[in-house]
């Protein structure tokens, strides 16, 4: 056994609220790597509508999560679609509306948008967090109950708050490297299997010998 089949929507028998969220997202600009999971114990196959907001086509950016990923109920992923310029007189969208209310001007609105969302891998998502558009949050993030995230986080650094900032790093410096040399969430799921004591031990050596 190689642990549960990634393409199994509800992995955990009897237990509907938590989903393997890549087998519930349809649209081609959301991404979800094998293995994320997402916790809701109202409607978790509904993660696209309710958690994703302010999504919209013409914009154009996508929202990456990687593999490995726990996001808790109620996170949610505001996407540029939410921005409004405000350099100019009014912070109103005319352009979305088109219609002769500034139809070239749909792209003045895509020029102003942070680019892609991307959650990096094995990345701890708290209850009602808010990531903003644009945000890298790298690998082995964690990212606190409620925190509102408006800036890039660093792999394996702990946020939190409103707006969040950084806790702690979760590891010093060069075993945050090694690890992201490492990556041990690409490695095939078998030898992730056969390594699991040294990867939920903190086992450096282990990860740097495995096989």
């Amino acid at each position: 056994m190689f642990g549960p089949d990634p393409k199994n929507p509800t992995p955990l028998p009897g237990i509907d609220q938590l989903i393997f969220l890549k087998n519930f997202i349809t649209r081609p600009d959301i991404q979800v790597g094998d293995y994320t999971y997402y916790d809701d114990d109202e409607d978790a196959a509904d993660f696209e509508k309710k958690n994703v907001l302010y999504h919209y086509d013409f914009v154009g950016d996508k929202l990456i999560i990687g593999k490995f990923c726990s996001l808790a109920k109620d996170c949610t992923f505001m996407m540029n679609g939410a921005n409004h310029t405000f350099t100019a007189f009014s912070t109103f969208p005319f352009a979305i509306f088109q219609n002769g209310w500034g139809d070239g001007d749909v792209m003045q609105l895509k020029s102003q948008a942070r680019g892609d969302t991307i959650v990096g891998n094995d990345v701890w998502i708290g209850r009602g967090a808010t990531i903003m558009p644009g945000v890298k949050v790298g690998d082995g993030a964690i990212v606190g109950a409620q925190a509102v995230v408006g800036r890039d986080v660093p792999p394996y650094t702990i946020v939190a708050g409103n707006p969040a900032r950084e806790i702690r790093k979760r590891f010093d410096d060069e075993t945050v490297e090694s690890l992201l040399n490492i990556k041990w969430w690409n490695w095939p799921i078998e030898k992730i299997t056969r390594n699991l004591d040294a990867i939920t031990t903190a086992d450096l050596d282990g990860m740097r010998n495995a096989v």
